[in-house]
């Protein structure tokens, strides 16, 4: 059974920093494009970050390029989302995803496994 758990998550002022942990279980990750997605209150689910299979190419949504860093552990099955800078805007529901496909996507419904989804909440 496939398992993705995000850790991490939590209250924080703003500018300042968390980092998101996704790890994953019941699948070989280095085999997955791995995104971030975040869902806000009332919002819709929204792409932040993507990387590749060997953590090579990346891509990031305007809002949070420059701020955000993934990145991936494939020997530990475990993806992170450094976030600096947060602002209040931020503050989302962020859960980790799997594609069985190594092209970058930013279409939540082209991922195949999703965590459960962690609290940030950013306060001014």
């Amino acid at each position: 059974q496939v398992q993705l758990v995000e850790s991490g998550g939590g209250l924080v002022q703003t500018g300042g920093s968390l980092r998101l942990s996704c790890a994953a279980s019941g699948l070989t990750l280095s085999r997955y494009f791995m995104g971030w997605f975040r869902q806000a209150s009332g919002k819709e689910r929204v792409f932040v970050a993507g990387v590749s299979y060997s953590g090579r190419n990346t891509d990031y949504a305007d809002s949070v390029k420059g701020r955000f860093t993934i990145s991936r552990d494939n020997a530990k099955n475990t993806v992170y989302l450094q976030m600096n800078s947060l602002k209040p805007e931020d503050t989302a529901v962020y859960s980790c995803a799997a594609r069985g496909i190594s092209r970058i996507s930013r279409v939540s419904n082209e991922y195949d496994y999703w965590g459960q989804g962690t609290q940030v909440t950013v306060s001014s």
